[in-house]
Protein backbone atom coordinates (compact mmCIF):
# COMPACT_ATOMS: atom_id res chain seq x y z
CA UNK A 1 0.00 0.00 0.00
CA UNK A 2 1.20 3.65 -1.20
CA UNK A 3 1.80 5.44 2.17
CA UNK A 4 1.39 9.09 1.34
CA UNK A 5 3.22 11.64 3.98
CA UNK A 6 1.18 14.48 3.32
CA UNK A 7 3.17 16.86 5.71
CA UNK A 8 6.33 16.67 2.98
CA UNK A 9 4.71 17.29 0.24
CA UNK A 10 5.00 21.14 -1.17
CA UNK A 11 2.27 23.45 -0.94
CA UNK A 12 3.11 24.66 -4.47
CA UNK A 13 0.97 23.48 -6.33
CA UNK A 14 2.84 22.32 -9.31
CA UNK A 15 5.01 20.16 -6.83
CA UNK A 16 1.57 18.50 -5.59
CA UNK A 17 0.27 17.73 -8.89
CA UNK A 18 4.13 15.99 -9.36
CA UNK A 19 3.71 14.47 -6.21
CA UNK A 20 0.52 12.79 -7.33
CA UNK A 21 2.08 12.06 -10.67
CA UNK A 22 4.69 9.75 -9.07
CA UNK A 23 1.95 8.16 -7.03
CA UNK A 24 0.10 7.22 -10.44
CA UNK A 25 2.85 6.01 -12.34
CA UNK A 26 4.04 3.99 -9.40
CA UNK A 27 0.60 2.36 -9.06
CA UNK A 28 0.72 1.59 -12.87
CA UNK A 29 4.46 0.41 -12.33
CA UNK A 30 2.69 -2.08 -9.81
CA UNK A 31 0.66 -3.63 -12.72
CA UNK A 32 -2.58 -1.70 -11.28
CA UNK A 33 -5.13 -1.10 -14.22
CA UNK A 34 -6.34 1.99 -14.71
CA UNK A 35 -9.84 1.56 -13.71
CA UNK A 36 -8.46 0.91 -10.40
CA UNK A 37 -6.02 3.52 -10.23
CA UNK A 38 -9.46 6.35 -10.98
CA UNK A 39 -11.05 4.32 -8.06
CA UNK A 40 -8.06 4.77 -6.23
CA UNK A 41 -8.40 8.50 -7.00
CA UNK A 42 -11.54 8.90 -5.91
CA UNK A 43 -10.95 6.91 -2.67
CA UNK A 44 -7.99 9.40 -1.96
CA UNK A 45 -10.21 12.49 -3.37
CA UNK A 46 -12.87 11.48 -0.25
CA UNK A 47 -9.84 11.07 2.41
CA UNK A 48 -8.01 14.14 1.23
CA UNK A 49 -11.69 16.44 1.70
CA UNK A 50 -12.56 15.29 4.81
CA UNK A 51 -8.60 15.04 6.38
CA UNK A 52 -6.51 17.24 4.84
CA UNK A 53 -6.63 21.12 4.88
CA UNK A 54 -5.76 22.46 1.60
CA UNK A 55 -2.56 24.31 1.21
CA UNK A 56 -3.25 26.58 -1.91
CA UNK A 57 -5.97 28.15 -3.77
CA UNK A 58 -6.23 25.49 -6.38
CA UNK A 59 -6.30 22.64 -4.05
CA UNK A 60 -9.21 24.94 -2.35
CA UNK A 61 -10.81 24.84 -5.17
CA UNK A 62 -10.53 21.04 -5.84
CA UNK A 63 -11.85 20.58 -1.94
CA UNK A 64 -14.69 23.11 -2.73
CA UNK A 65 -15.74 21.15 -6.19
CA UNK A 66 -15.75 17.77 -4.61
CA UNK A 67 -18.06 19.21 -1.26
CA UNK A 68 -20.80 19.94 -3.92
CA UNK A 69 -20.38 16.87 -6.33
CA UNK A 70 -22.38 14.20 -6.77
CA UNK A 71 -20.77 10.76 -6.46
CA UNK A 72 -20.57 10.40 -10.47
CA UNK A 73 -19.20 13.74 -10.33
CA UNK A 74 -16.44 12.94 -7.88
CA UNK A 75 -15.88 10.10 -10.30
CA UNK A 76 -15.29 12.65 -12.74
CA UNK A 77 -13.33 14.49 -10.71
CA UNK A 78 -11.21 11.92 -9.63
CA UNK A 79 -10.87 10.86 -13.57
CA UNK A 80 -9.62 14.44 -14.52
CA UNK A 81 -7.15 15.05 -11.85
CA UNK A 82 -5.53 11.70 -12.64
CA UNK A 83 -5.27 12.85 -16.44
CA UNK A 84 -3.78 16.21 -15.40
CA UNK A 85 -1.03 14.59 -13.55
CA UNK A 86 -0.23 12.67 -15.95
CA UNK A 87 0.02 14.59 -18.78
CA UNK A 88 2.88 16.35 -17.71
Amino acid sequence: MLNFEFNKVSSDWDSWKQYLKQAVEFAGELGISKDKIYSLAEQAGELLAENVPPANPEQKAVKELWSVADNQEKKVLANLMTKLVMKQ
